[in-house]
């Protein structure tokens, strides 16, 4: 053995126990690289010199990240996660995750293998003991995980009022329930990959949008464009800045089986161009007017019409193949029954928001007749017979132009100050402070350094 060498990093399975397929790695005093090619895989989330270990001659090492992915150290009972640039010292029996929850590795020192080869002549009886004692912990341990991870689910689940009834599915959803608090100890990536929440239940939260290529459990509740637009969907509203014509009719077959599309848009010259030459015939093109010179039409949103109701989404992806496949991006949704006859001129403030946008963009009328509904005629004025009581947000719409009067408070930042205005918050987040707060201080100050004759 060299001299220089005053360890090994011990490769684990995931019970924590030694994998002896696999062999250990050797840590000599100085610069150790870790990686991709050290342990022979082709994970690309491990980069080629992922993590190095720098190594002194009492056996302690300082782990320093190079990798984009951050690497988890375990020491004791405390568990850290690192990033890159981030580094921490471990010693003796700590175990690193190359990947929080994959390529587990326990460091061992030359003395501490001496220790324990030193200890493997204790009696049968005593060794028993301690497999039963660390087998129990185990067991603890991965109920208290699955614990942990069904609060997180119930917590999920339960974060929006959810309707008595799915528009899509027609199944019951689940009432607003109170968790109980969560230990912070428990808060770490891995829980993520051990729960998930009922599909009857997606449309009805804050969702990412599924990436392409992602392993499974990064993907976890995520959702793609086929999880928002399906069902009996009777008029689709489609509104964005891009829309790729060709990819949304084949990424999502459903939109061609819907009797009226209206697709507002920002896009012009060519792509316009192409769009009106392939658009199916049922399918209606606006592009709003701006009442200024310059801007466009940016918002992202879609309003679904089905036989039992209506579907609202506000997401953040142009109708684009590499936004809905490529990006991390997210979306808002939420379904609202029709108005019952007797409440048809009942109001809140959600459809006030909705509808006052709505009227805004100007789009051309169009009658569709909804079979055992009747015949309507679509405008903004059509959304007002949906019951929005039950909206878990507030709509913030921005307007190209110069607004005065009654609509100064309408859009933007200013409307955003009225719905705060109306908001009480708990006591902890009273007077908080706000992170822009700083760099207006420091514009603030570039703005006045200059002196007064």
């Amino acid at each position: 053995m060299s001299l220089s060498q005053i360890g090994f990093l011990v490769p684990l399975n995931r019970n924590l126990e030694e994998d002896t397929s696999t062999p250990k790695l050797p840590i000599s005093t100085g610069a150790n690289v870790i990686g991709r090619n050290s342990i022979s895989v082709s994970d690309k989330r491990l980069s080629r010199k992922h993590l190095t270990l720098i190594a002194s001659g009492n056996g302690s090492v300082d782990a320093v990240v190079e990798g984009t992915n951050p690497v988890v150290v375990a020491s004791g009972n405390q568990r850290k996660k690192l990033r890159t640039g981030e580094k921490a010292v471990i010693t003796n029996d700590d175990i690193i995750e190359l990947i929080p929850g994959h390529y587990f590795f326990k460091y061992v020192t030359v003395a501490g293998e001496k220790c324990e080869k030193k200890g493997n002549s204790m009696d049968a009886q005593n060794m028993e003991s301690n497999e039963v004692s660390l087998s129990r912990k185990r067991m603890r341990q991965v109920s208290e995980d699955e614990a942990f991870a069904r609060k997180l689910q119930a917590e999920m689940e339960n974060d929006v009022l959810v309707q008595e009834r799915s528009l899509v599915t027609g199944k019951s959803g689940y009432s607003q329930a109170s968790t109980a608090s969560i230990p912070s100890s428990h808060m770490n990536s891995e829980a993520i990959r051990h729960f998930s929440i009922p599909k009857d239940n997606l449309p009805l939260t804050y969702r990412l949008l599924r990436v392409k290529d992602l392993p499974a459990w990064a993907n976890t509740s995520s959702v793609s464009i086929r999880d928002v637009i399906q069902g009996d969907v009777l008029i689709a509203v489609l509104s964005n800045y891009m829309v790729d014509i060709d990819w949304l009719l084949s990424s999502c077959p459903t939109l061609a089986k819907i009797p009226h599309v209206l697709v507002i848009h920002g896009e012009g010259d060519g792509t316009l161009d192409h769009m009106k030459k392939n658009k199916p015939p049922n399918w209606i093109l606006h592009k709003p007017p701006l009442p200024i010179s310059f801007g466009t039409h940016h918002s992202k949103a879609m309003l679904l019409v089905y036989p039992r109701g209506v579907r609202i989404i506000v997401h953040t992806a142009n109708l684009i193949y590499v936004d809905w496949n490529n990006k991390s991006q997210g979306l808002w949704m939420q379904d609202f029954p029709w108005k019952v006859q007797k409440e048809l001129s009942k109001g809140c403030a959600f459809e006030n928001d909705l509808i006052d946008y709505l009227s805004v963009l100007k789009w051309p009328e169009f009658t569709a007749n909804l079979p055992a509904l009747g015949s309507f005629n679509i405008n903004s004025s059509f959304f007002k017979k949906f019951d929005y009581s039950n909206a878990v947000v507030r709509l913030i719409a921005s307007v190209p132009g110069y607004h005065t009067g009654s609509n100064l408070k309408k859009w933007g930042h200013m409307k955003l100050r009225s719905v705060l205005q109306e908001c009480i918050f708990d006591k902890e987040f009273q007077k908080s402070p706000l992170a822009y707060q700083v760099w207006l201080n420091l514009f603030q100050n570039s703005m006045t350094v200059y002196s007064c004759f």
